[in-house]
């Protein structure tokens, strides 16, 4: 990781402690060696600032490729570890970047649901991540959010001051590499349908009415 990366993270915290009264809980579930792949719940857009800040070790974040369009944040994005995708569409050389660095022993992390929510609930998970956890054979550890709703929704345009937010790193799902893209198909709503449960219990949000319903629809139960 480049030295920015580690230069940056204490302010980061400082900033993330001034914005909120923040709790961090799980941090004993966090590999201490190999590649490992954060799934957190989205609400904010602070929420990668609150991830990576308090992750006991350094992380890649996905991030949407129009972030990258002005010169200066393209030049202090990968520096800090994010690397682009493009969203609504395959991208498969983001999916292969991902798994670079994840066979390299390091840890990425993907906002499952593509988007911020907004209504605070969890959303739909985007197959291609689903489908990525599986290949990677690596440890997925769901991340719950919670509060981070409260303190910057999508919908307003400034930060409310310092709610209550707590970071909570969950225990590991251990799937293996699933290399046959038939059999990943048959695991996908295995996987999701433990993600929602888990998420939900992590980040205390309500799940939609549509990922339950596709879960249920799916025969991974209520969710």
């Amino acid at each position: 990781m480049h030295p920015l990366y580690r230069i940056l993270t204490p302010p980061t915290r400082w900033f993330v402690k001034s914005s909120a009264r923040i709790r961090v809980e799980g941090v004993a579930h966090m590999p201490r060696t190999g590649g490992f792949l954060l799934l957190p719940n989205h609400q904010s857009a602070l929420d990668p600032f609150v991830v990576q800040s308090f992750c006991p070790r350094p992380i890649r974040s996905m991030t949407k490729s129009t972030q990258f369009g002005v010169p200066l944040v393209r030049w202090l994005l990968p520096r800090i570890g994010a690397f682009p995708v493009r969203r609504f569409q395959v991208d498969a050389q983001a999916v292969r970047t991902a798994l670079r660095f994840l066979r390299n022993g390091e840890g990425v992390c993907i906002y499952p649901e593509g988007e911020r929510t907004w209504d605070g609930s969890i959303q739909p998970f985007r197959r291609g991540t689903l489908h990525l956890a599986l290949r990677s054979g690596v440890p997925i550890i769901p991340v719950g959010l919670n509060g981070m709703f409260d303190l910057w929704p999508r919908w307003l345009s400034t930060p409310r001051p310092r709610p209550q937010v707590t970071l909570r790193f969950g225990e590991p799902l251990e799937f293996g590499e699933v290399r046959d893209r038939h059999h990943r198909e048959e695991m996908l709503p295995a996987l999701e349908a433990l993600l929602t449960q888990r998420l939900a219990a992590l980040s205390g949000a309500p799940v939609s009415s549509d990922l339950r319903r596709r879960v249920a629809e799916a025969g991974g139960g209520k969710g």
